[in-house]
């Protein structure tokens, strides 16, 4: 078994001529919350992206070094992305639930995959949206449309539909920046409860709440991964001094 979950080596990776990252080298534990802080366009989504390879999509990318999840390297010509995809998750900034009932929602994954036992289909469908602390909230109005449940209701639907597919790693990019304090509060208590089941990565711009949800903080500026360390010890004894001027408010 791996040492450890997710992994880079070395990483660069740029957009064209521009180096968006510089030699990145990165760890994840099995069953963590890393957070990823730093100033806007210092290179914290890119690395997300890394992980389940949606960097492919882009024109003009171009990559070197590894990068390794449970051991093995992603980006090695025989991995099938769509397969790393069911297993590495995405939860985007925005809550993005396709125009379908809150269960076509989470039931989709299953579907394109091939899954037509409906009986199965409608346990996991409870069970994601169990996980996602939703179902209480839908178990009535299933057949619904997803896009008249709140923004926070909507991303936590994300939430179940992205683990509706059994991932092992999930990936947020700023999950909560578009919602309120109340369902702020509500997905970060949910990623709490979600890390003794998944490894969770998750961009944010709020360091109260990097400082709230994560066990380790990852912090960017230019591309360059600082410092990296125990979320208690980034907040309160980072060894980098941009760590503490970022820290503290001084600059980003």
């Amino acid at each position: 078994m791996a040492e450890y979950k997710v992994e880079t080596k070395n990483l660069n990776l740029f957009y064209g001529e521009f180096q968006a990252l510089n030699n990145i080298n990165f760890i994840a534990k099995e069953n963590t919350v890393s957070a990823f802080i730093g100033p806007s366009g210092c290179g914290k989504s890119t690395l997300l992206r890394v992980f389940n390879r949606m960097n492919d999509l882009i024109d003009n990318v171009k990559m070197d070094g590894k990068a390794f999840i449970d051991g093995k390297n992603i980006y090695k010509k025989n991995v099938v992305v769509d397969e790393l995809r069911k297993n590495v998750g995405m939860v985007f900034q925005k809550p993005n639930p396709f125009p379908k009932s809150i269960f076509e929602n989470v039931a989709y994954g299953l579907r394109v995959n091939g899954v037509h036992d409906n009986k199965y289909i409608t346990h996991v469908v409870e069970s994601s949206l169990k996980k996602a602390a939703l179902w209480d909230e839908v178990k009535d109005k299933l057949k619904k449309s997803a896009f008249e449940l709140s923004g926070g209701q909507q991303q936590r639907l994300c939430i179940a539909r992205t683990l509706a597919v059994e991932p092992s790693i999930v990936l947020m990019d700023e999950p909560a920046s578009a919602l309120d304090p109340m369902s702020t509060a509500k997905i970060e208590d949910l990623i709490y409860e979600l890390k003794k089941n998944y490894t969770i990565i998750i961009v944010t711009h709020n360091m109260q709440q990097a400082g709230r949800v994560s066990d380790y903080t990852a912090f960017f500026y230019l591309g360059e991964l600082v410092e990296y360390d125990e979320t208690k010890t980034i907040f309160t004894n980072p060894k980098d001094v941009k760590t503490q001027n970022y820290i503290t408010g001084r600059f980003g």
